[in-house]
């Protein structure tokens, strides 16, 4: 064999050879491990087609379509009226209780159905999980993501509402977009936090509406929480989002302590669920 061919097989060995360090190593973590959020960045258009996905899948074969964004906290508050505003005579700061109930219901709507369908987004896609590379992280994100169009939906019925009942918009309502995106937060926290341990523990997923429903009778929406306990409210982050969803579209004052610590709270459940998350990751494929 002569230099030439001898120097062909070799050039062909070293395109065939393993790299010395492989670009993804996927195995699980004990640690912290980097967010790399960059990845999130990277992968938006999936994100996108998940969200969109989602929406349509809720929506699917539906008679009523979108307006079962309204006709969960619509029904629920005409409920809460019937029994709570009018037999039981509940306060409501002041507010005709039909709308006191609805302004209330609209965040804590959203959030614990961000919480529930994000909860048990990974185990729902389980196949994408096993088949293919992407970050995770994406699936929870766009469960929370689906659940603003019904909010916005929904809004619409709170503002026909507040002119029924002669209420004008008022200034508060500037602070809207940042209470929505401090809940959508909080709910990303919540729901990626128990999405990664259903994975595990699928005691997870029936442990879970019992909790939410729970957190509704503590979070002020049935009426106002009594001023001696309204301090310990501000440790249930939900429940200081909500009184101020409700300053914010009556224009009352804030009770800005109690929106700090709440956004504080929702800030740190968020960084801690993204990183525990993110340690979880690489083992969800073997354990789904």
């Amino acid at each position: 064999m002569n230099s030439a061919s001898t120097g062909a097989l070799d050039n062909l060995d070293k395109s065939h050879a393993l790299p010395e360090n492989p670009v993804v190593v996927i195995e699980a973590s004990k640690g912290w491990v980097a967010l790399n959020l960059r990845d999130l960045w990277q992968y938006r258009d999936l994100l996108y087609i998940l969200t969109m996905r989602d929406i349509k899948v809720r929506y699917k074969q539906t008679a009523l379509g979108v307006l079962w964004a309204i006709i969960q906290p619509l029904f629920t508050m005409l409920i809460f009226t019937i029994f709570f505003g009018r037999f039981a005579g509940m306060p409501s700061d002041g507010l005709p209780y039909p709308i006191f109930a609805y302004a209330g219901l609209l965040p804590w709507t959203f959030f614990s159905n961000a919480v529930n369908s994000s909860g048990n987004s990974l185990v729902g896609n389980s196949n994408l999980i096993t088949k293919v590379y992407f970050p995770r992280m994406a699936i929870p994100l766009a469960s929370v993501a689906s659940g603003l169009i019904d909010l916005a939906i929904a809004f619409v019925l709170l503002i026909l509402m507040m002119f029924y009942y002669g209420i004008g918009l008022s200034i508060n309502m500037l602070m809207l977009p940042v209470l929505v995106i401090v809940t959508a937060l909080l709910a990303t926290g919540v729901g990626m936090w128990m999405s990664s341990l259903n994975v595990k523990y699928r005691d997870i997923r029936y442990a879970m509406p019992f909790v939410i429903q729970m957190g509704m009778f503590a979070s002020g929406i049935i009426t106002p929480i009594p001023g001696e306990w309204r301090w310990l409210s501000a440790f249930n982050p939900i429940a200081g989002l909500i009184e101020a969803f409700r300053a914010a579209c009556f224009g009352t004052p804030f009770n800005w302590l109690n929106l700090g610590i709440s956004t504080f709270l929702a800030f740190a459940i968020l960084i801690y669920a993204a990183y525990n998350f993110r340690r979880m990751e690489k083992s969800f494929a073997d354990i789904i």
